[in-house]
């Protein structure tokens, strides 16, 4: 058993089909060298002033580097990156009038970590989620999260290849997955594993001499907290100059009927209004707040 591989030529159904059956597939070389070293001197710097985690869930030797859009600026295309961007709105866009970035994050597992305890994304939000009736009639949960790790070096059985159990997205959430049942996204540098919020997964352990660095981007439903907050992490000061497509993604701007409008605190004497989260970044938003 292991998880399909596409290639980088591969098609979003493509993406969907693996998805659907295994809940996870790896999409080998989609980034260029020329991108990937511009990302290692961005991250560089980052990982090294970034402490272990300290946490034996988060791992005792494992960096986990966050506000990677305000930080990172060679990593703004990644998370936009249109095959990765169509597969997350294919797989949300069921539940949600948009999706959102939800958490930004380099993952570096030093050696002599072990694997991280098995788990789903989506327990973030508390347990299994809403019921909703898919295709057919039959109930199924909904699927909060769409998730990319990309390869910043190369992902091998030794150094810390996320485990993966494939099809665990169908399961009953009450349900554990035993050792024999996981397999290891290995792939190589600058590849990106994607898999839902719903998939049972954890980091792998580094038997090896060296880092295994992954750098996550997770999206989830427009409707649900984020995970890390995108407004401090990346401030209006800086979302202000970036473009908004990705400040849309951030969440500067509404998530829908009526979800995040807000009131400047700076307007003085005027009457305070509702405007729509644009306003910050000096910009007229594509569609007007709702009036609540």
């Amino acid at each position: 058993m292991k998880l399909e591989t596409l290639g980088p030529d591969c098609e979003i159904d493509d993406i969907l089909a693996a998805i659907e059956r295994d809940g996870a597939c790896i999409v080998r070389d989609l980034l260029s060298p020329e991108t990937l070293r511009s990302i290692d001197e961005d991250v560089a710097p980052l990982i090294d002033r970034t402490e272990p985690s300290g946490s034996e869930w988060a791992g005792i030797k494992t960096k986990r580097t966050g506000g990677l859009i305000a930080l990172c600026p060679a990593s703004r295309s990644t998370v936009l990156h249109p095959l990765v961007i169509g597969a997350a709105n294919a797989v949300l866009g069921p539940y949600c009038e948009r999706i959102q970035l939800n958490l930004t994050q380099l993952i570096t597992i030093l050696p002599g970590q072990g694997a991280q305890p098995l788990h789903r994304d989506r327990f973030v939000w508390g347990g299994a989620g809403t019921g909703f009736i898919g295709a057919g009639g039959i109930p199924r949960p909904i699927e909060p999260q769409f998730n990319a790790i990309w390869a910043l070096t190369d992902f091998t059985s030794d150094n810390g290849a996320t485990n993966v159990v494939p099809g665990s997205q169908t399961w009953e959430f009450k349900r554990d997955a035993l050792p024999n049942e996981c397999v290891q996204a290995v792939m190589p540098r600058g590849s990106v594993l994607l898999y839902t919020g719903s998939v049972i997964h954890g980091g792998g352990e580094n038997r090896s001499s060296g880092p295994r660095i992954g750098m996550t981007f997770t999206y989830s439903l427009a409707w649900l907290r984020q995970e890390e907050n995108q407004y401090l992490s990346c401030p209006p000061e800086v979302a202000r100059h970036l473009d908004p497509e990705l400040t849309d993604l951030l969440g500067y701007t509404m998530g829908n009927f009526a979800l995040g409008f807000c009131t400047n605190p700076e307007t003085g004497q005027e009457a305070p209004s509702s405007n729509a989260p644009e306003s910050v970044l000096g910009r007229r938003p594509a569609t007007p707040a709702a009036q609540v």
